[in-house]
């Protein structure tokens, strides 16, 4: 059962700053919590709602909707800017 992926705004501007290299790889980790949203390796965030996952450097900020089978991506930040308001 598959989930559908939805980027927020403000996730397909984080994409879009990013270097192609980096891009094809976050994609590729996009794409698998399609198959599977809570992988090995999640963060549930501790200051806000969401889980957060690992790729490289970057950080990919999502929340689940396991009723509408839905994962919307958030935010999509280097690991030292991530969590900075």
């Amino acid at each position: 059962m598959a989930f559908k992926i939805l980027l927020k705004p403000s996730a397909t501007k984080d994409l879009d700053r990013l270097p192609d290299k980096e891009v094809k790889r976050l994609l590729f980790q996009i794409t698998k919590l399609s198959n599977d949203p809570r992988p090995i390796g999640i963060q549930k965030l501790t200051n806000e709602e969401g889980y957060r996952i690992r790729s490289g450097q970057y950080r990919i900020l999502f929340e689940i909707n396991d009723e509408l089978q839905t994962v919307f991506i958030f935010r999509i930040k280097h690991r030292k800017d991530v969590y900075r308001r």
